[in-house]
């Protein structure tokens, strides 16, 4: 039996769940076993632990020992089988051919040895890769099998973090998770941006699964994910309805998907500072009015640009002019006009149809008793008893007019302009905006009749409504 002073042993296993590196222990012990029964010595031991050589991933630690190898640094390879060396011919063939070019003839297994310089050991080896091949393939299809299974039954996979909003049984909601979930999509079904919410979370003390503060792609994730509205997926796909209680209903889910999917939308833009930023027009030339601000005060204006066909002759301060459009936009959420254009439901869209016809109805019926109750024809205790009723039923048929025709942000306020006006304040920037864009399509911004006239003159002001 040969000497050898320079061994290379290699220990690899695919999986290591409990990080206790057993099996890897297991066959290090074996082999070394192997070279005090031949009198070699061990140079060093090669270890990839919980890495699988079907995957495709790298294993340094095999790649180190090749390297030492093909430099000439070891004469003889140990390894417990020789499925622990390769699963895929092709680095079986590389690993015979790196052996070959330095004259390394000694693979020994636990079963026996391979001498990769000879026909007869090198198809043998070629034998144990086309079996190790087909095993694992094998072991991926039934894997995949059993996961399709699965997931056609709607039962969550087990395995890695739990997802946010569920216990670890992936199925029991988080009683602390899923509100902050229905609360995210609130605000962002209601206009506020993801870099807002995604404050808001980090503010209020939330944190991930992992304990780590939100990122605005984390939070999109979790809110464009068919999972919070029972759904389940599997390889991307949605495959139908899951065994779970949907934490948001499906009629979010699909808005959420609509608005944060959007390849037009941007999460890595500037906080904005200033409300009616792209909602304003140039009297003069009709582009679009942008941040100029002038000596520390906010202002919009048309700015001229080489090339750019603007006129540069429209400015404006901000702070007055925010404050008129919010005060006519509360006023307007008063007005009949906003209740007409708010039931402006779609031509294809027969169920928006329907309620539109049926809010309209039920105001109808609104007026007809506050008549009845003026004429004496119904006492006051009749009067509240059928205004709730009519109330309730027109409230819940506006929630869902509004989610149809994705006017969410003003919905609520209907009617209750003054409500609104004593919430303003506390309300964020991005939710602000969103409650002026559903009222409000944009503002024309005339040049001024007396240039460096204090105050803010309303007749520069010509408003184009939304509703």
């Amino acid at each position: 039996m040969p000497t050898r002073s320079a061994v290379a042993v290699y220990a690899r296993i695919s999986q290591d769940r409990s990080g206790e590196e057993l099996g890897v222990k297991r066959q290090l012990a074996d082999c070394r076993a192997e070279a005090d029964r031949r009198g070699w010595v061990v140079a060093e031991e090669y270890v990839d632990d919980d890495v699988s050589a079907w995957s495709g991933r790298r294993r340094p630690a095999y790649e180190r020992m090749l390297t030492d190898i093909a430099e000439g640094r070891r004469d003889a390879v140990i390894v417990w089988h020789m499925d622990r060396l390769h699963r895929r011919p092709i680095e079986l063939e590389q690993f015979a051919d790196t052996c070959t070019r330095a004259e390394l003839r000694d693979v020994v297994t636990l079963s026996g040895d391979v001498d990769l310089a000879h026909g007869d050991g090198l198809l043998l080896a070629r034998l144990l890769a086309a079996v190790a091949a087909n095993a694992s393939d094998a072991t991926r299809r039934r894997g995949a099998r059993k996961a399709q299974e699965i997931a056609e039954s709607g039962r969550p996979m087990m395995g890695g973090p739990r997802p946010f909003g569920f216990t670890e049984d992936r199925v029991t909601h988080h009683p602390g998770e899923a509100p902050v979930i229905r609360e995210t999509a609130a605000r962002v079904l209601a206009g506020e941006s993801l870099t807002s919410v995604t404050r808001w979370l980090d503010e209020a003390g939330v944190r991930t699964v992992g304990g780590n503060p939100w990122r605005t792609q984390t939070v999109r994730a979790f809110l464009t994910n068919p999972r919070m509205w029972g759904m389940r997926v599997h390889r991307g796909q949605v495959i139908g309805p899951a065994v779970w209680e949907p934490i948001l209903t499906p009629e979010q889910g699909e808005r959420l998907r609509r608005v944060l999917l959007d390849p037009a939308r941007r999460t890595n833009r500037t906080a904005r500072r200033y409300l009616l930023s792209g909602m304003l027009r140039c009297g003069g030339c009709g582009s679009t009015l942008h941040s100029t601000p002038q000596n520390g005060r906010r202002r919009y204006g048309c700015t001229q640009a080489p090339g750019a066909r603007t006129c540069g002759g429209v400015f404006i301060y901000a702070d007055l002019l925010e404050e008129f459009i919010v005060e006519a936009v509360l006023f307007r959420l008063d007005s009949p006009e906003a209740h007409r254009a708010m039931l402006e439901a779609p031509g294809d869209d027969a169920r928006a149809a329907d309620l539109a016809e049926a809010i309209s109805a039920d105001t109808d019926r609104m007026e007809d008793l506050a008549t009845m109750f003026a004429d004496g024809d119904i006492s006051a205790q009749e009067w509240k008893k059928a205004r709730d009723r009519i109330q309730a039923h027109l409230a819940a048929n506006r929630r869902e007019f509004a989610r149809l025709t994705q006017r969410d942000a003003v919905a609520d306020y209907l009617g209750k302009g003054d409500e609104l006006r004593g919430a303003w304040d506390s309300l964020n920037l991005s939710r602000q905006v969103a409650v002026v864009k559903a009222v409000l399509e944009s503002a024309t911004i005339l040049k001024a009749a007396t240039p460096g006239r204090r105050g803010l003159d309303p007749a520069r002001i010509v408003p184009t409504w939304r509703v």
